[in-house]
C-alpha cells in the first residue's frame, strides 16, 4: 500500500543556505535535538489558494546519469533536444533532436521515455504512453540510429498501443521487450532483423516479462519483470498466470474531463485482483539463453527451437506453487543468479542460488533460510524490497561472486550484510548499531572499495554514508563515514554516477530544498543544481508553524511524535487549542521526519489556528523490528492504542482543548482514523477517513498476508483489524471519502462501512465519493476538493482553533 510527489532551483552556497534556514524557521527541536522553537518573521497568511497553486513548491531538477558515456556525464532535456553534460570536462554536447525522431509517414515521434544503447549508437524512445496502473504504461517503441538518423518501431505502432516494456542489453545492442504480454528479444537494432519471440502464450490472464496488478503494486513497484545478465548473454523473466485470480469491478461514470459530460453507459475496467485467501497469480522463474539461442541457430540453418534456450527454474524445498511469491531477481554473476520466494503470510522464505550454465533445467540450491528457523526468526514478517547488490568483478577475487544485502541484524535493526562468496548463509555485517539502512545500496564504488548508502539515524533523519569492503575480513563492522552535515537534523538523498565518481546530493528539508553536485575526493568542485532561492524569499513572508519534535512513551515503547503549532501561539493556558492528529502509521512506514513540506496541514496551523500533531505508533518503520512487529497478526489494534495514548497526553495539557481533539488519514491512515473511532475511547471527538481500508479481507492478497496471515489460519485476528462494531461512531464526528474508481483501497470498502452505519441507524456522519477518481483522488478538481471539504468541516464542527478561556 502506497500513497500519493514536483521541480526546478538556482545558485546559492551551502553555507548562506544553514544561515537561511535559520531565518525562515521551518523546524525546531525539543526533546530529541534539545533545541528551542523559533518563530518564523513573515506574517502573511497563508491561503488554500497558496496551498494548491504551487507557491510553497520546490523547484527540483531529476538528473539522469548516462553510464554509457562514462562517468560523470548527465542529460537535460532542452529546447526539444537531450544534451549530455560532462562534468569532467565542463562541456555540453546535443545527444539528440526530438525533430529528427520521425516515423515513417515522416511525422515527427513525440516521445515520453528514451534509453541509450551501451555503444551510444541508438536510442530507444516511447511514444503514445497511455497509463495503465500505478507504474505501468504501454506505449509505441522506436529504435533512432543517431548517426544516420534513420528510424523504425520495433513492432508496427497501434493504437491503443500494446507494448508494455523495452529495454537495451547492458552490453550490445537487443532490446527486450514485452508486447501483448509475450516477451520477445531484437537481437540487434535493425529494420531488417525480425525479433525472436520467446514466449507465445501471452493473453489477459499470463504475464511473460511484466507484472500483473499484484505484482507491480506490491513486490516489484515497477513496470517490468525481467533481468538482462551482465554480459547480456542471458535473459532473467518471471511469467505471471493469473487465470484462477478472481476479478474486481469498477464502473467509470464519466472518461472526460468535464464534469458536465453525460454518458448514457458505464464502461467497467475489470482487475483480476487477489484479495486475502483467494487464488495468488502464479509464478515462475525462467532463463532465456540467447547465447545459445544464436551459437544454435547458425549452426543448425536458423531452426534451433527457441524452447530450447528456455530453461524454467526450479529448487528443491521450493514452497507449492499456490503458496509462493517470488520478492526478488538479481543477477550476481553472468550466468550466477538469485530468487528470493517468500510464503504467502511471509513468515518463511528461502534464497536460492542458480548456476544457469550448468544444465537446461537449472535447479537452485536454498543458500539462506528467512523468517523461521532462519533471517528475521523474530516473531514479525519478512520484509520486501530490492535490496541485493551484486559485487563489481574488479572488487572479487578468483572466479567467485559475491553480493550485498540489507537484513535486520540479531537486535533487529536493518543493516548491510555482505555475503562472499554468493553461496555462503553466512552474513557478515558491514554495518551495525541501534539505526537502520534505508533506501537500498545507493552504489558500489569499485575503486575505492566503498558502500554508499543511506540511513535513518537518528530514525527522523536521513543521511548518506559510506563503509569499506573488505572482502575476507572478518572483522567487526566499522563506523561509516558520513557525506552530510550530521551536527544539524536534516534529511538527505542522493544519486551516484555510474563510476561513484560524483553524487547528486538533495537535501531534503527541514528547509527549502537544495540540490549539489558533488565529486568525490575534489573539494573544489562545485556544481549547483538548484537552490530555491525565490521559493526562500517567498517563504519568509510567510507565516509559520513552530514545529517541535520530540518522543513520548507508549506502554513502554518510545514513539516520535511532530507537533506543529501556531505562530504567536498563546500557550499559558488561557486559550484551548483544537487539536487534529494525522496518522498514517502503516507497517515499516514514517511520517515523523525531516522533509520539507508546505501542505494543508500549514494552512491548518497558521490561519486556522489548530494545533497539528503527528504520532508515529507500533509498526511504524526505521526504529527496529522491536517496534514494528507487535502489529504482526493484528492490524489496527496496538497503533490505535498509541493514538488513543497521544491523544490523552495532549489532552492534559495546558493549552489544549480536551473536547476538540481529533484525527485524521489517507489510505492505511484511513483505517486508523477509522479504527480511533471504533475504539470509543472518549477522548476524539472528531474523525476523517479518506480512501480507508475498512475490511482487510477486501484489500490484496500479498499486502495484506504478509502481515496478518491467511484467514482461515488467523479468523479472530481479520475480524478485530477491520472496522467491526460501529456503535463508537454514535459518539464522534466522523467524515468519510472516497474515490468511486480507486483501483488500490477499493470503493467496496466504504460502501460497506456505510452499510454498516446504515443497518446500525447511525446518522451523525458526513461522506463523499468523488466520482472515478483513483487512490489519489485527483479527476475533476477532486483533490483540492478534499482538503477544502475537511477544512469546512473542521469549521462547522470546532470553529477556529484558539479559543479564550469562557468562549
Amino acid at each position: 500500500m502506497q500513497r500519493p510527489a514536483t521541480l526546478r532551483w538556482l545558485v546559492i552556497s551551502l553555507a548562506s543556505l544553514v544561515l537561511l534556514s535559520a531565518a525562515i524557521g521551518i523546524v525546531a527541536a525539543t526533546t530529541l535535538y534539545n533545541g528551542k522553537p523559533y518563530r518564523a518573521p513573515g506574517a502573511q497568511k497563508i491561503t488554500m489558494d497558496h496551498v494548491f497553486n504551487g507557491t510553497f513548491s520546490p523547484s527540483m531538477k531529476g538528473l539522469n546519469w548516462v553510464p554509457e558515456a562514462g562517468d560523470g556525464v548527465f542529460s537535460i532535456f532542452q529546447d526539444y533536444q537531450i544534451k549530455l553534460i560532462d562534468l569532467k570536462t565542463n562541456t555540453t554536447t546535443t545527444l539528440v533532436s526530438m525533430t529528427d525522431v520521425k516515423d515513417q509517414s515522416g511525422k515527427t515521434v513525440y516521445w515520453a521515455d528514451w534509453k541509450l544503447s551501451a555503444d551510444m549508437k541508438y536510442i530507444l524512445v516511447k511514444a503514445d504512453r497511455v497509463k495503465q496502473w500505478r507504474h505501468s504504461s504501454f506505449g509505441n517503441y522506436y529504435v533512432h540510429n543517431l548517426e544516420t538518423k534513420a528510424t523504425f518501431p520495433i513492432v508496427p505502432p497501434s493504437h491503443p498501443p500494446v507494448t508494455a516494456y523495452a529495454t537495451w542489453s547492458p552490453t550490445g545492442q537487443s532490446i527486450a521487450f514485452v508486447a501483448s504480454n509475450d516477451l520477445y528479444v531484437l537481437p540487434s537494432p535493425s529494420a531488417s532483423t525480425s525479433p525472436i519471440r520467446i514466449t507465445t502464450t501471452g493473453n489477459t490472464s499470463l504475464f511473460h516479462g511484466v507484472p500483473d496488478w499484484i505484482y507491480e503494486e506490491e513486490v516489484f513497484e515497477d513496470e517490468f519483470a525481467l533481468w538482462w545478465s551482465p554480459d547480456s548473454s542471458k535473459l532473467a523473466f518471471l511469467s505471471l498466470d493469473e487465470t484462477a485470480v478472481d476479478e474486481y469491478t469498477f464502473p467509470v461514470y464519466n472518461p472526460t474531463d468535464n464534469a458536465s459530460t453525460v454518458n448514457p453507459y458505464t464502461k467497467d475496467v475489470v482487475i483480476k485482483y487477489p484479495k486475502p485467501g483467494y487464488n495468488n497469480p502464479l509464478a515462475s522463474v525462467n532463463v532465456f539463453d540467447l547465447g545459445r539461442y544464436l551459437a544454435g541457430g547458425e549452426a543448425s540453418a536458423g531452426v534451433y527451437p527457441v524452447t530450447d534456450a528456455i530453461s524454467e527454474l526450479n529448487w528443491e524445498g521450493r514452497f507449492p506453487v499456490d503458496n509462493s511469491v517470488i520478492t526478488e531477481v538479481t543477477w550476481v554473476g553472468n550466468a550466477t543468479l538469485i530468487v528470493k520466494e517468500v510464503n504467502r503470510a511471509a513468515d518463511s522464505g528461502n534464497v536460492v542460488l542458480f548456476n544457469t550454465n550448468s544444465e537446461r533445467k537449472a535447479t537452485g540450491v536454498v543458500v539462506r533460510k528467512l523468517g523461521k528457523d532462519g533471517e528475521e526468526d523474530d516473531g514479525g514478517w519478512i520484509e520486501g524490497g530490492q535490496n541485493i547488490h551484486a559485487l563489481p568483478e574488479s572488487l572479487l577475487s578468483g572466479s567467485s561472486s559475491a553480493y550485498l544485502d540489507i537484513i535486520p541484524s540479531k537486535d533487529g535493526y536493518n543493516h548491510i550484510a555482505l555475503f562472499e562468496p554468493a553461496d555462503s548463509s553466512t552474513p557478515r555485517f558491514l554495518t551495525s548499531g541501534a539505526w537502520e539502512v534505508t533506501g537500498g545500496i545507493q552504489a558500489v564504488d569499485a575503486q575505492r572499495g566503498l558502500v554508499y548508502f543511506q540511513a535513518a539515524r537518528p530514525s527522523v533523519e536521513r543521511h548518506i554514508y559510506s563503509v569499506p569492503i573488505s572482502l575476507g575480513d572478518s572483522s567487526n563492522p566499522v563506523e561509516p563515514t558520513p557525506l552530510t552535515d550530521e551536527s544539524t537534523p536534516s534529511s538527505y538523498t542522493a544519486s551516484f554516477s555510474p563510476g561513484s565518481g560524483f553524487y547528486l546530493l538533495n537535501y531534503q528539508g527541514p528547509s527549502a530544498p537544495w540540490q549539489r553536485v558533488i565529486q568525490v575526493d575534489n573539494t573544489d568542485f562545485d556544481y549547483v543544481l538548484t537552490d530555491n532561492a525565490k521559493l526562500n524569499t517567498t517563504l519568509s513572508l510567510f507565516e509559520t508553524p513552530v514545529v517541535t519534535y520530540s518522543t513520548i512513551d507508549s506502554e513502554g515503547y518510545e514513539l516520535n511524535v511532530k507537533e506543529m503549532r501556531p505562530p504567536r501561539m498563546d500557550d499559558s493556558g488561557r486559550t484551548k487549542y483544537a487539536v487534529l492528529f494525522f496518522v498514517y502509521g502503516g507497517p515499516g512506514s514514517q511520517q515523523v521526519n525531516m522533509n520539507y513540506k508546505r501542505d494543508w496541514h500549514e494552512y491548518l496551523v497558521c490561519t486556522l489556528q489548530y494545533i497539528v500533531v503527528v504520532v508515529d505508533g507500533r509498526g511504524t518503520g526505521f526504529k527496529g523490528r522491536t517496534l514494528r512487529n507487535p502489529v504482526r497478526n493484528n492490524l489496527g489494534y496496538w497503533e490505535t492504542q498509541d493514538q488513543i495514548n497521544a491523544a490523552r497526553i495532549w489532552a492534559g495539557k495546558d493549552y489544549v482543548d480536551p473536547k476538540r481533539i481529533g484525527v485524521w488519514g489517507w489510505s492505511y491512515g484511513g483505517f486508523m482514523a477509522s479504527k480511533v473511532a471504533e475504539a470509543d475511547a472518549g477522548i476524539h471527538s472528531l474523525a476523517m477517513a479518506i480512501a480507508p481500508v475498512i475490511s482487510w479481507r477486501l484489500y490484496d492478497s500479498v499486502y495484506t498476508e504478509r502481515y496478518m496471515g491467511l484467514p482461515d489460519a488467523n479468523p479472530g485476528g481479520y475480524i478485530n483489524a477491520s472496522i467491526s462494531h460501529v456503535d463508537g461512531f454514535r459518539n464522534i464526528d466522523y467524515l468519510l471519502g472516497h474515490g468511486s474508481g480507486d483501483d488500490n483501497v477499493h470503493y467496496a470498502n466504504s460502501a460497506h462501512m456505510l452499510d454498516m452505519l446504515t443497518q446500525a441507524q447511525i446518522r451523525n456522519f458526513r461522506f463523499r465519493m468523488f466520482t472515478d477518481s483513483d487512490h489519489s483522488i485527483t479527476r475533476r478538481g477532486g483533490n483540492r476538493e478534499v482538503y477544502e471539504y475537511m477544512a469546512l468541516f473542521l469549521m462547522e464542527k470546532w470553529g477556529k482553533g484558539g479559543r479564550r478561556r469562557g468562549w
